[in-house]
């Protein structure tokens, strides 16, 4: 940008000099002879400067002889910013902007450092959209552009910067930016722009945690004591834990979601036993009631009534499956 507003700026002092020099040689008024330039640049001229004398030539020729230069510096330098790399990455950027705001049901990450990074790589492979964002532009690196990833750079406290993630028609955002004051200020902000979203923050201790509840957000997790709480899990179950390495690695499509039924939902009124859940390859850990009540395991006799929570465990088609259908109406 600042070589393209170099063009003109070189041919304003071209004319300039051109039209002072030539008041000074001809005596002739500074309009006429800004008018002479002019014309003698575009090589349009239809007179020369009166009086024509020998200085007048050398100057007129010198200021041609320049001119031209100038204009080819500024054809060359106009057309390498046409192919820099710089206005391919901002034609790039507003065609991902334009996309991002055509996303719904997105996720948008703030922050991408380690478990940033994590969490996008954990999305793709679920096939979930996801925005990024950070205020760091160096993150946004060629790895990071090659993998098609959306991203926002800018600071994702700011309003603004949220509106552009599309936080309107996002279905959650996670926060796990490096201090707990910025993920903080990321929480009050997302959470007074869409009261309903869905907020997960990163917190450094129960003290942060408390705050970022009361801030809005949905769950708070600290890195450090799921790291521990993992870990005597693996002390305490190793097979357990194991079963779900290798179901991982081997690329087994597992899912546990938490699904809410809907008032129009066919399911209303059964029986979990007459769900037909299971023959769906869905397997019903526990059922949260609309009143709070949490029921884990939940009995085969269990109504299902509009409002309640189903936590179900399957396959990712499974899981596809129970939500449509939830969405079945009652006939």
């Amino acid at each position: 940008m600042r070589r393209l507003l170099q063009i003109p700026m070189l041919i304003m002092a071209l004319l300039l000099i051109g039209g002072i020099g030539l008041h000074i040689l001809t005596g002739q008024k500074l309009l006429d002879c800004f008018y002479q330039c002019i014309i003698l640049l575009t090589t349009v001229g239809c007179r020369e400067p009166s009086p024509l004398t020998d200085g007048t030539k050398i100057f007129i020729m010198g200021y041609l002889t320049c001119g031209i230069g100038v204009v080819t510096y500024g054809a060359v330098q106009f057309g390498q910013i046409l192919m820099n790399t710089d206005l391919q990455a901002l034609l790039e950027r507003r065609k991902m902007e334009k996309d991002i705001g055509l996303l719904k049901d997105h996720f948008i990450v703030c922050g991408f450092g380690r478990m940033g990074a994590t969490l996008c790589e954990y999305l793709e492979t679920r096939h979930t959209p996801f925005v990024v964002v950070d205020d760091n532009p160096s993150v946004f690196n060629e790895d990071f552009r090659a993998r098609h990833w959306k991203y926002i750079c800018g600071d994702a406290s700011h309003d603004e910067i949220l509106t552009r993630a599309g936080i309107k028609t996002a279905r959650g955002l996670t926060t796990v930016l490096p201090t707990d004051a910025d993920n903080l200020y990321v929480v009050l902000s997302a959470r007074l722009l869409c009261p309903k979203l869905q907020i997960v923050a990163r917190a450094s201790d129960d003290r942060a945690a408390q705050k970022m509840m009361q801030a809005g957000a949905t769950r708070v997790m600290n890195p450090l004591s799921s790291g521990a709480i993992r870990m005597a899990r693996f002390m305490l179950s190793p097979s357990i834990e194991n079963f779900v390495e290798v179901a991982e690695s081997e690329g087994v499509d597992w899912e546990i979601a938490d699904v809410q039924v809907p008032a129009h939902s066919a399911l209303v009124g059964r029986k979990l036993s007459e769900s037909g859940l299971r023959d769906s390859g869905i397997m019903l850990l526990g059922v949260r009631k609309s009143n709070g009540q949490k029921i884990f395991p939940p009995p085969g006799h269990l109504v299902i009534e509009p409002g309640d929570n189903l936590f179900a465990f399957g396959s990712s088609e499974g899981v596809a499956s129970l939500t449509a259908l939830l969405e079945t109406m009652a006939k």
